[in-house]
């Protein structure tokens, strides 16, 4: 059995000041780990398309309520194709349809972007900018969605954890660590490299859909924090879980989430939370490759603090 050294809850606080990347791209930047994503790297990603498979990423969005998604969508008909009587007793239809949805874009119920504005830490949020400027009557003032307004494209790397444990899925409160990454990347034959977006499957997506739910307060899958200086030392710009991030609980009394507020206060990292990489595993596993082409395509919404999407994979 791996006998781990894991840091103290003093030594993850301290990550906030040794894995910081403000000032890294300038004062005034709003993309953090994006920068790490060069034409180069853009051209590299589209060289590993082979078979022009592409696969969505994405959880179907339900308008169901869940235990995990008290905010439940909402998705409304405006127009339909349905036959209205007028007073008169005529009918008419309309010569088209519209609908009308709105969400709550946080949460581990839907697939969705976190943009570098919604995490704070004592006071500040990435690049050193007050938390205040986040606030009701401005929105985001600073680190909004709209900064992956050109959408992302780079290289994906896959690893399927929950494959290399040989168990159908991770279950709640069981992390993974920096061995279990670097196995998988050794099992796989992929490399995580700066630029990066780093996928990881725990099996979460497949959970939900065979067993329900987890309540929000009962416990996730996902890395622990230890994991934290290996994601600044590879340089990963994306990191994409089927979970939300980090494993619940931390093991940390004072951090509730260390993947999302240093990845995204210190070190700049753009998270995708909730995806769904069941299919994407299976071909990979069939193609004998784990690397491919990423594509993100975030709402253009000014202001705001992250966005639903469906991430892209191309092999």
């Amino acid at each position: 059995m791996t006998t781990r050294q894991l840091p103290t809850e003093e030594e993850v606080l301290g990550y906030f000041q040794s894995l910081c990347n403000w000032g890294r791209w300038g004062g005034d930047d709003q993309l953090g780990t994006l920068n790490l994503i060069t034409p180069e790297k853009r051209r590299q990603a589209a060289a590993l398309v082979q078979d022009g498979l592409s696969i969505g990423c994405a959880r179907p969005v339900s308008t169901q309520h869940s235990v995990d998604q008290p905010i439940t969508p909402v998705h409304m008909m405006v127009e339909s194709g349905e036959v209205y009587c007028l007073d008169d007793d005529r009918e008419w239809t309309t010569q088209h349809s519209m609908d009308y949805f709105g969400m709550a874009v946080h949460g581990p119920g839907q697939t969705h972007l976190d943009a570098l504005c919604h995490q704070f830490w004592g006071g500040k949020m990435y690049n050193g900018r007050p938390a205040s400027v986040v606030s009701s009557a401005g929105k985001a003032g600073f680190g909004a969605v709209d900064g992956m307004k050109n959408g992302l494209v780079t290289k994906g790397a896959l690893l399927d954890l929950a494959r290399i444990r040989n168990v159908d899925w991770y279950e709640p409160g069981e992390a993974a660590y920096t061995d279990d990454l670097e196995a998988a990347e050794q099992a796989h034959g992929v490399r995580v490299e700066e630029g990066d977006a780093l996928l990881l499957r725990f099996g979460w997506t497949a959970r939900r859909n065979a067993i329900g739910p987890v309540p929000r307060d009962g416990g996730r899958a996902g890395l622990h924090a230890s994991c934290l200086p290996w994601l600044h030392e590879r340089g990963v710009s994306v990191l994409a879980c089927d979970s939300a991030q980090e494993v619940r609980p931390t093991g940390y009394d004072g951090l509730f989430g260390p993947i999302h507020s240093v990845g995204q206060v210190a070190m700049g990292l753009w998270l995708v939370d909730n995806a769904d990489f069941d299919a994407l595993a299976e071909a990979c596993a069939a193609a004998g490759r784990y690397e491919f082409l990423f594509t993100l395509a975030p709402m253009n919404f000014p202001l705001a603090t992250g966005s639903p999407l469906n991430p892209i994979a191309v092999l």
